[in-house]
C-alpha cells in the first residue's frame, strides 16, 4: 500500500448508499432514526487493528495516548487494546498510558467556530512524551488544529494523530491526521460513540441518522 493511500484510509465514495439497517442488529428504540448502516462494526474493528500496526511501526517508546471525549472513547479503547495485543505477539510491547480531554464544537449537527475545553486545560503531563491523539471525527480540521497548537505548548517529544473518520468537506485541512480509518463524504454519522445531542452512542455500527431521528432528538 502506498504511504499516501495509507494516510488517507479507506475512502468511501460520495454515492455510497450504505447498508439497509434490516441486515444488522441494533437497539430497537432507534428503528425509525437510522437511514442506513454506513460502516458495520466488524469492518470498523478490522480497520482499527490495521491502524494499531501503523502505530507500532512509528512509535519506539512508551505512548502517551490523549483521548478526545466523548466521541473518541470507543475508538481509543479498541485501538489501545489492539496495540497491546499486537505488541505482545510481536515482542514489541509498548506501555500505553491513557489520558482524556473533552472538547465541544458541535450544536445539533452543526460545527461551531469556537473550541470549548471542558475541564482542565493543563496538559503538562505531555512534556517530553511521545503522544498519540485519538479522535473519532476530523472534518474541517479547526478543532484538531486548535488542539495541536495547545498540545505543542507543553513541549511533547512527538505528536501523531489517529482519526477514525475524516470527513470530506470544502474547508477541510489535509495533513492533520497521521492514521486514518475511513475517509467519508460530508454526511452526519452517529454510532460507535459518535452522538447526536448525546443519543446514538450505544450503536455499535456507524450509521447515517434519518430526518426523523434529527427531529426527534433536536435540542
Amino acid at each position: 500500500m502506498e504511504n499516501r493511500g495509507m494516510k488517507r484510509g479507506i475512502v468511501i465514495k460520495d454515492d455510497w448508499p450504505g447498508h439497509s439497517p434490516d441486515l444488522f442488529t441494533y437497539p430497537e428504540h432507534y428503528q425509525e432514526d437510522i437511514e442506513c448502516v454506513y460502516i458495520p462494526n466488524g469492518v470498523i474493528m478490522n480497520r482499527i487493528e490495521r491502524l494499531a500496526r501503523y502505530v507500532l511501526d512509528d512509535f519506539t517508546e512508551n505512548i502517551m495516548v490523549l483521548c478526545v471525549l466523548k466521541g473518541g472513547y470507543k475508538f481509543c479503547a479498541d485501538l489501545v487494546e489492539f496495540i497491546k495485543i499486537l505488541g505482545r505477539n510481536s515482542n514489541t510491547y509498548l506501555e500505553t498510558r491513557v489520558e482524556f480531554i473533552r472538547l465541544k464544537s458541535y450544536v445539533n449537527d452543526q460545527s461551531t467556530e469556537e473550541l470549548h475545553f471542558i475541564g482542565s486545560r493543563d496538559l503538562s503531563f505531555l512534556r517530553g512524551k511521545s503522544v498519540l491523539i485519538v479522535e473519532a471525527m476530523v472534518d474541517t480540521g479547526k478543532t484538531m488544529k486548535a488542539l495541536l497548537k495547545h498540545v505543542e505548548t507543553f513541549e511533547p517529544k512527538m505528536v501523531k494523530v489517529a482519526g477514525l473518520l475524516v470527513k470530506r468537506v470544502p474547508t477541510m485541512t489535509e495533513g492533520l491526521t497521521d492514521y486514518v480509518g475511513f475517509e467519508i463524504p460530508n454526511r452526519f454519522v452517529v454510532g460507535y460513540a459518535l452522538d447526536y445531542n448525546e443519543y446514538f452512542r450505544d450503536l455499535n455500527h456507524i450509521c447515517v441518522i434519518s430526518g426523523t431521528g434529527k427531529m426527534k432528538y433536536k435540542i
